[in-house]
């Protein structure tokens, strides 16, 4: 499988014009295992920004958080966000700024960053780009807000969702803007729409001649490991642009660091990304200190976003994702569904996770009003729980013991998972390993490319 448009995916010693914490024009040097953090010392963000800036200002702290310590709040996570206006937002001086976020864009006590922006004589804000669900998180899934104008600040908000390309870099232009500043949390899987207004961003902001900046947040899920299938060329859409693997296990600026050098190459923008301090790959976002904002209104909590990776591949078939619940991707089922699913499924015996027998009535989405039967997840490991195995494993046994079991006519699935195997191979009848053995491949690829871009240990 060809995963990068210049062959195998992350070539040693690739160059771009992209950058660690403000540093512009180089791509980070290789590693076998990961990102040199100390690297970006000899970067200087000032071949291009404020003198007063400097990359390695800005280093993730190596010192996880100790839950008997006296004051908790000291070792919670500091996002991109905090780092940057805890510098005075020199990154961002002299600049006409745009915002990409969303509700999720928010400092430690719950303020919106674009009110916190606004409000800031250092920042010249004037734009704001809305992206899948909205700025103000409005609109529900495949769906965004109207442009027009944020009746808090009274800046032009621009809706940027389905834009890509020449489109969105005029709308960039339109907006009179230097800077794309983006900040939006992510939960960790590709076909979660908003790496690709990422990438998008980039694409556009490098076409209109626009700089980039990527204020970083947690991966909630953790950031260990890459899971799932890497996705093939022929099923790239707007859930999944790029060969990425399903559950890629890394945070909005390493993603972005990994796009610039690697499917941006011929074009790459001026990006600069500011870390995270406090922030371990090992970590789950309980552990952060941090707020939650649902970014978006089918993922409510945290443990939503733990199955999301695995159960949203019911979107392509047609059960019940759970939507229309109060656990939306932590129950699936269809209605006529009876407790042997919940039973083959159990029997796996796959780690982390325990399968109940369970029974919901959406009050939208599918089965609206009906009552559904299938199954609940609960996951009692989070360190061994592999959502991507829990998806799969729940998609062969509810083939296997209920007839009424179809995919979506449109094949979405193959969208979904980035490959047309996984539908092949369970309708062939195989199992989770089996399938899982047909990506692993691919996925150790995308593995050995990733550890290029982390930035923390």
């Amino acid at each position: 499988m060809t995963l990068s448009r210049r062959g195998l995916l992350g070539l040693a010693g690739t160059t771009g014009a992209l950058g660690t914490l403000g540093a512009v024009g180089a791509a980070p040097e290789p590693a076998p295992d990961r990102a040199d953090p100390d690297r970006a010392d000899s970067y200087r963000a000032d071949s291009y920004r404020a003198d007063s800036y400097r990359a390695d200002s800005y280093r993730a702290d190596p010192d996880r958080a100790d839950p008997d310590r006296a004051d908790p709040a000291a070792d919670r996570v500091r996002t991109g966000f905090e780092q940057l206006a805890a510098d005075g937002y020199a990154l961002l001086a002299g600049q006409r700024i745009g915002v990409v976020t969303n509700p999720t864009g928010i400092t430690a006590d719950a303020r919106h960053l674009v009110d916190v922006l606004h409000a800031d004589a250092r920042v010249k804000l004037v734009a704001v780009f809305g992206p899948e669900h909205g700025f103000r998180g409005t609109a529900q899934a495949g769906d965004s807000e109207a442009a027009g104008r944020d009746p808090a600040t009274g800046l032009p908000v621009y809706d940027t969702y389905g834009k890509s390309g020449q489109e969105l870099a005029d709308v960039f232009t339109a907006a009179g803007i230097d800077t794309v500043v983006f900040d939006i949390q992510d939960i960790g899987a590709r076909f979660y729409t908003y790496v690709w207004t990422l990438y998008d961003c980039m694409r556009a902001a490098a076409l209109a001649g626009k700089a980039v900046v990527v204020l970083d947040r947690p991966n909630p899920v953790g950031g260990r490991r890459a899971a799932g299938p890497v996705l093939e060329a022929a099923y790239a859409s707007g859930v999944g642009r790029e060969p990425i693997a399903l559950a890629h296990g890394m945070t909005v600026a390493e993603l972005a660091l990994l796009f610039n050098a690697e499917f941006l190459a011929a074009k790459p923008v001026r990006l600069s990304t500011v870390r995270m301090t406090g922030w371990r790959r090992d970590s789950f976002f309980g552990t952060t200190g941090l707020p939650w904002v649902p970014p978006s209104p089918n993922v409510p909590t945290p443990d939503t976003a733990l199955a999301y990776a695995g159960t949203c591949l019911f979107e392509g078939t047609n059960l019940s994702e759970g939507r229309g619940t109060t656990t939306p991707f932590e129950v699936v089922g269809a209605e006529g569904v009876d407790r042997r699913w919940a039973e083959a499924a159990q029997a796996l015996g796959l780690p982390g996770v325990w399968f109940r027998e369970a029974y919901f009535t959406p009050t939208f989405s599918k089965f609206t009003g009906k009552v559904c039967g299938g199954v609940r997840l609960i996951v009692h490991d989070r360190a061994a729980f592999d959502p991507v195995r829990a998806g799969i494993g729940l998609l062969v046994t509810a083939k296997r013991t209920w007839s009424g079991f179809a995919w979506r006519t449109d094949h979405w699935i193959d969208q979904l998972t980035g490959t047309d195997r996984v539908r092949k191979m369970i309708d062939a009848g195989a199992g989770v390993e089996e399938i899982a053995g047909d990506w692993a491949a691919g996925l150790e690829r995308f593995a050995a490319v990733r550890g290029r871009y982390l930035l923390y240990p």
